[in-house]
Formats: structure tokens, sequence, C-alpha cells
């Protein structure tokens, strides 16, 4: 198996944990995986780019046009990454918008539908899920990251199952945590599902 994968959004969406998480669940596979990141005043905010790469590969950073899927915490972090995703590729995108400080100063409003759009007309795939939708239900809105491993996997685009990805959140995360989670990756693969 070879799959370029790059994770977008913004600080604090845990993208890192879910870039180690699928490079876990493709090490158990017995696949080669590394992991990069480009993080920009995360702490604050600021844009956090995962490249994960499974298969025999060079370098840890995923050239433009070569990423089969691209998962997007936030819509437009996930436009502002769009040219790394080769022809053909899928893009799985949480449907909110995460407001930038200077449209919160002021006073603006900000609506995630321009970038939604956007992806739908430049990439083959698109899938969106109602991250909110689904951490609400989990009671916690620490959980979007699983809720889109979820649909990467059940889009078939990932190439790990969720079985996969469940042995790795029980071995990664403190067991409070592990119902939770599991709960948001069903979530978010029904939702890629449409259910």
């Amino acid at each position: 198996m070879k799959l370029d994968c790059l994770l977008s959004g913004v600080g604090g969406q845990g993208i890192v944990l879910a870039s180690r998480i699928i490079a876990q669940a493709a090490m158990e596979k017995g696949l080669f995986a590394r992991t990069s990141e480009t993080i920009g005043m995360a702490q604050r905010g600021g844009c956090v780019v995962s490249h994960v790469r499974i298969g025999d590969t060079v370098s840890p950073l995923i050239p433009l046009g070569g990423a089969d899927l691209l998962i997007g915490f936030e819509p437009g972090e996930a436009l502002r990454c769009i040219a790394y995703l080769k022809e053909g590729g899928a893009v799985i995108v949480s449907a909110k918008a995460i407001q930038p400080v200077t449209a919160a100063l002021a006073g603006k409003s900000f609506d995630a539908s321009p970038y939604l759009e956007g992806l739908q007309r430049q990439a083959g795939c698109v899938i969106v899920v109602d991250g909110d939708a689904v951490c609400k239900a989990c009671g916690s809105d620490k959980v979007l990251n699983t809720a889109l491993l979820g649909a990467a996997a059940a889009s078939g685009r990932l190439g790990l199952s969720l079985a996969e990805i469940t042995a790795v959140l029980r071995a990664k995360l403190p067991p409070p945590m592990v119902l939770i989670n599991e709960k948001a990756l069903q979530l978010g693969a029904a939702a890629a599902k449409g259910e």
C-alpha cells in the first residue's frame, strides 16, 4: 500500500495526534510510515499541516499535487492546501469554519460555504462531516480529529479500517478517553456513508 495523506487545520484541533494515529495504524500493518508537521503559531490558532506518507518514500513531505487524501479540520485551511491534492484525490472536511482573529476583531461574519464550494470545485470527491454534531453527540469538542479519521476510514480512501484505527486509539489514549473517541470514530464513519 502507498498513500499520501495531508491533514490541515488550526492549532488545538488534534491534527498531530490524528497523523500519528494514521501512521501507527499503518505500521501495525507492517507498512513503512513517516510523518512531518508544518506548524505556524499553532498555539495561537495558527495553521497546522501534517504530512503522512505510507509506503516507500524518501521525503517525509508530500509534494504539491501528490496527496491522495486531504483531511481538513477547517474548510479554509483545507482549501488553502488544495494544491497538494492530486487529480482524483479525495477531501474529508469538517463543515465548521473557524473565524480568523482578524475577522473576529473586525466584527465580520464568517461563513464556511465559500470554502466548501471551492473544495467541491477542485476535488474529485469531497465528504463533509458535521463535526459540531459529532462533538455534541459525544459530549466533547475534543473528538473532531477522531470523527474525521472515522470518515476517512469509512470512505475507503485511507486504506485503514475502523478496527485498525480503534486498536491504535486504545493503545495511545488514556482509558477514560477511549470510549468517547470510539463513539466519535463510529459517528464520523456514519457521516461519510451519509447515515
